[in-house]
């Protein structure tokens, strides 16, 4: 535990020098995040089908590109850091996979199952990503906290606490939202709603 602690302590540090204009912050940073980045790739590409072609490695290298070019952004600690990576991974994903079907003129269509999501019985058949990404758009037009803690907490493997930091509000809060919007993406993305 006192370990976590500290390694919060100094991702927390390594981002705030960043921000401060230290890149040397960025060359201590990197080797401490990467496992986590790779995690929250590793969650992503899980509910891709077999056969894909963006691997967890080239997500994760993809979203550090991004990542190095955020220089306007005042980074707050960790949960803030992952919850933009988790943001910019779910984009790339999207890019690749809308890439991926206009090759295909309409191929494939790439499947992800609402299981981790907690979101019960909604029918057998997966959830297509794109349709996940639309529905998430559609909750972020009625209440885009709700979308962002459905990112965070499903995309970014954030915890409650984590969420609260990075969003700005109790964690009470966070679990009434997270809660609401599981209840919302459940009937947008029943086979019933479409």
């Amino acid at each position: 535990m006192a370990d976590d602690r500290e390694r919060c302590t100094e991702i927390t540090e390594l981002l705030i020098a960043w921000s401060d204009g230290r890149p040397e912050a960025l060359d201590g940073l990197i080797p401490v995040v990467y496992e986590d980045l790779r995690r929250i790739a590793s969650r992503y590409m899980q509910r891709e089908p077999a056969g894909q072609s963006l691997q967890p490695t080239a997500l994760v290298n993809e979203a550090y590109l991004r990542l190095i070019d955020q220089h306007r952004v005042q980074w707050r600690n960790r949960a803030h850091f992952f919850g933009v990576a988790a943001t910019m991974m779910r984009r790339i994903l999207i890019d690749h996979v809308r890439r991926r079907r206009a090759g295909r003129r309409g191929g494939d269509r790439a499947q992800v199952t609402l299981t981790e999501l907690d979101l019960v019985a909604i029918g057998p058949n997966p959830i297509d990503v794109l349709s996940l990404h639309q529905a998430l758009d559609r909750l972020a037009v009625f209440d885009p906290q709700q979308a962002r803690i459905v990112e965070l907490r499903y995309f970014g493997g954030l915890t409650i606490h984590e969420v609260a930091e990075v969003v700005g509000v109790s964690e009470t809060t966070v679990d009434r939202d997270w809660t609401i919007a599981k209840a919302w993406l459940r009937a947008s993305l029943s086979p019933q709603a479409g």
